[in-house]
């Protein structure tokens, strides 16, 4: 039980932080890439208004000792500055009119007219194609298509999300890491209470197991002598009471005990004998079982408490349904067996549809202090089926009530 616990106590830890590191590294990204692609907008805007097609000769024509005039003087900025760009001029022929290198030979005139005639049989005004971010204008007879070179703000980016995934993996390692021991710590007062708590039930009920008899017995003497008596029947009434709730303490005090005491069990003998003896029970109270039991289903564990489990939730169906009929299965799914009791019921809050196994918790008081039932039934069940190595659940849907135990088969 606190082993869940502690994964439950693990991933409310884990997942809000997880989401909020991935949040913060995608806003970190996502800002990052803006801002470079805004950079870029801005600096291909300021190339092509400061453009001038007269002063664009040709590339071949062009200074060796600096951009030509007209172009933004390229101290201004360290970015503008550093950065490499190339433009195609076209007409509206698709003529090439001039080209602009960067004064670089990784493109040559054909390529980079090749690339703007592509963009343009495209049709967009801007983006990015392979590692060349670019733009495209519509100026005074003809078409510019500027294209900055995005190669070194590509790798930076890329360099960054290597960053920021290998420092986000390491924080979410560490995390987990702190996670594990913060739930130890957590866990380790709530483990020995429950431990101290079971351990009170076991011993109580042993101390109070021998006096309970005794007074049966003087009980049952005093009857002989005296005959009945009003005051020594209401003594008799409550000593059984009594005897059945150290009764049910010890067979919760057993189940929950870490002595093993497993064995191959035929699982499907269990549910088919405990179904029939449970037959005559639901008969009398007007209402009949019906069972889709496979057969052959083997489990390794104590067929003793197995069998208790499954009364425990017959013995459930049948007292608190209200229809005529109880639906027991048993089916294999995968490499465990699924047992399942569905009955007729009123519709159960969520709030106290989670409280179901909690100790001597009952949902209808009036209806079960005088049956001597004392909310324990589906706490031995639960306690029961996580010993085996199990999961039980509950539902309730369509004025259906479903419990079914999920077990693991034999290996």
């Amino acid at each position: 039980m606190f082993k869940r616990s502690r994964k439950k106590i693990v991933l409310s830890i884990m997942i809000p932080l997880f989401m909020l590191l991935a949040l913060m590294l995608s806003v970190i990204m996502f800002a990052s890439y803006r801002e470079n692609r805004q950079r870029n907008t801005e600096m291909l805007g300021r190339y092509i208004d400061l453009y001038s097609l007269e002063q664009q000769p040709g590339n071949h024509d062009r200074p060796s000792d600096g951009p030509p005039d007209g172009l933004p003087p390229r101290n201004e900025a360290p970015a503008y500055e550093l950065s490499t760009f190339y433009s195609v001029a076209l007409s509206d022929s698709g003529e090439v009119l001039a080209f602009d290198n960067g004064e670089k030979s990784f493109y040559s005139e054909a390529e980079l007219a090749d690339i703007a005639k592509e963009i343009l049989r495209g049709g967009k005004q801007s983006g990015t194609k392979d590692s060349l971010a670019y733009q495209v204008s519509e100026k005074d007879g003809y078409t510019l298509v500027v294209f900055l070179d995005n190669t070194v703000s590509q790798s930076s980016l890329q360099l960054l999300a290597k960053n920021v995934l290998f420092v986000g993996g390491a924080a979410v390692v560490i995390l987990f890491l702190i996670s594990l021991v913060l739930s130890k710590h957590i866990i380790k007062p709530l483990e020995e209470n429950d431990r101290q708590q079971k351990q009170f039930i076991s011993d109580a009920s042993h101390e109070l197991k021998t006096p309970v008899s005794v007074i049966g017995a003087n009980a049952e003497l005093l009857n002989r002598e005296i005959g009945e008596n009003e005051w020594l029947a209401n003594i008799r009434y409550e000593n059984e009471r009594m005897g059945e709730l150290v009764k049910q303490l010890l067979e919760l005090s057993r189940a929950e005990s870490k002595e093993n005491s497993m064995g191959p069990v035929d699982f499907s003998r269990i549910v088919e004998g405990e179904t029939l003896a449970f037959e005559s029970l639901a008969f009398d109270q007007g209402k009949t079982i019906l069972s889709e039991i496979e057969s052959n289903l083997h489990l390794e564990g104590d067929s003793s408490q197995l069998s208790q489990l499954v009364s425990i939730l017959l013995d459930n169906a049948i007292r608190h349904s209200t229809g005529s009929e109880i639906n027991v299965s048993l089916a294999r799914r995968g490499h465990t067996v699924v047992f399942g009791v569905a009955n007729d019921g009123s519709e159960i809050p969520a709030e106290k549809l989670e409280r179901l196994f909690d100790r001597f918790y009952r949902i209808d008081e009036a209806r079960n202090s005088e049956s001597q039932h004392y909310g324990l039934g589906l706490s031995i069940a639960k306690a029961v089926t996580e010993k085996h190595g199990g999961e039980i659940t509950v539902s309730c849907s369509d004025g259906k009530v479903n419990f079914a135990v999920s077990l693991p088969l034999k290996k």
